[in-house]
């Protein structure tokens, strides 16, 4: 198992998960929605992309991966965690981490959860954001924008693979 993704994961699923992960992220701080359509979306993402871009055996753990992720993200929001749309686009993206290093993914989402919190906090802080974007939902909401930091996430994640290795 490698720390990093590898590059044909990152060139495969980058070019089609940047677009989804970038139309979750504003979709989430502007209306404090994650569209079905994007998780759908993500999820075709891997059941296309996903088998050349890992083989057949890891890509149909990343469905297995989804499932699991799936069930616990209802139960994270039957206890009010975090939202429906938050469990369904990490069930969605959870395939893309499939044979990564849990130990880097985990670390990867507390940086970017930390980062997207700050980042939204500072931003609706600044009076001149708030007048480019005086209607977002976010920016009076008492909860957090999760697609935000899921999305950071995956992006970074898949960019990763390009670091130098060594």
């Amino acid at each position: 198992m490698s720390i990093m993704p590898t590059t044909d994961l990152a060139l495969w699923l980058l070019p089609a998960t940047l677009p989804i992960a970038l139309w979750v992220s504003y979709t989430d701080l502007k209306y404090m929605k994650i569209r079905n359509k994007a998780c759908l979306a993500m999820a075709a993402a891997w059941a296309i992309l996903g088998w050349p871009a890992v083989g057949m055996e890891l890509w149909l753990w990343g469905f297995a991966i989804m499932a699991i992720v799936l069930v616990l993200g209802f139960l994270g929001n039957m206890a009010g965690l975090f939202g429906a749309g938050d469990a369904k686009f990490a069930a969605a993206m959870a395939g893309v981490f499939t044979g990564g290093d849990p130990w880097f993914i985990a670390m990867l989402y507390a940086l970017c959860s930390i980062l997207a919190l700050i980042g939204q906090r500072l931003a609706r802080a600044l009076p001149f954001v708030r007048a480019m974007a005086p209607d977002w939902t976010s920016w009076t909401s008492k909860k957090f924008p999760m697609g935000l930091a899921l999305s950071m996430m995956l992006i970074l994640y898949l960019l990763a693979a390009f670091l130098p290795k060594g």
